[in-house]
């Protein structure tokens, strides 16, 4: 896709084959998505951590230096694909941004209200990074009483967003393949990026697909840790995933999930 190429969506785009619209379902309360441990410690803090444990053991020179710079500044930071393609950004002075997910019913049949969760997850990651973010729940209650919205601009107009992130989920598991004792998440997911124009309608600005596995080794044993701890985890990572297409990050940030 090609920033700035003229795309107004319409119902029809979304209800294409591989394009999932989101059946009507109640709202629930707003929660901020609980960040379990594997969250908690960023890749930043964890390589100061590694680079201070180098630096007693290597002692001086040229190594402690670059170690000790890494103490002080940290690793260096990955510009969002956002930002690269667009030359925007989402964390410009006057941007609102809605988050909408879709997932086929087959998902939905499997992992109940995945798709809120997923807007939820998705869209407190992006405000916990300074991107402003309307509130999923009132944006669910919005589509539970316009069930023939047609356009993502209806959405923006009506929670006065300036840009609209739809998350179309393709494929989506908690669970390695051909068990249920061993969880491996995986998913395959359409993120587009829709701006409100000053006539009422949308330009898609960006799009981008993106494959999500956690832990990225090895599976995590039924056994081990409880379902909603991990499903908590999976949506941690994915909703990680999507919003560092829109925030910058540390390298190394994944350190913590090779496990």
């Amino acid at each position: 896709m090609n920033p700035g190429q003229d795309s107004t969506a319409s119902r029809s785009e979304f209800r294409q084959p591989g394009n999932f619209a989101l059946q009507r379902q109640g709202s629930t309360t707003m929660n901020a998505p609980r960040l379990d441990d594997a969250y908690r410690v960023s890749g930043r803090v964890r390589l100061a951590l590694l680079a201070a444990g180098l630096l007693s053991v290597l002692g001086s020179g040229c190594n402690a230096v670059v170690l000790a710079g890494l103490l002080i500044a940290g690793p260096p930071t990955v510009e969002p694909d956002f930002d690269k393609m667009t030359k925007k950004s989402l964390r410009d002075q006057g941007v609102k941004v809605a988050v909408v997910c879709f997932a086929p019913d087959e998902v939905r049949l499997n992992f109940i209200d995945v798709d809120k969760d997923i807007a939820k997850y998705v869209a407190h990651r992006l405000n916990a990074n300074h991107i402003p973010t309307v509130n999923p729940d009132r944006i669910q209650e919005w589509i539970d009483k316009h069930e023939d919205w047609d356009r993502p601009e209806e959405i923006g107009e009506a929670t006065k967003a300036t840009h609209i992130i739809l998350v179309d989920v393709h494929k989506y598991n908690l669970f390695e393949e051909n068990s249920h004792e061993l969880y491996k998440g995986r998913s395959e997911v359409l993120i587009s990026v829709f701006e409100m124009q000053k006539d009422g309608g949308t330009e898609k600005v960006y799009t981008k697909e993106i494959s999500c596995q956690y832990p990225l080794e090895t599976p995590r044993e039924t056994s081990e840790i409880s379902y909603d701890r991990f499903r908590r985890e999976y949506l941690g990572r994915l909703s990680e995933e999507i919003g560092r297409l829109f925030y910058s990050h540390a390298d190394g940030d994944d350190i913590g999930d090779v496990i």
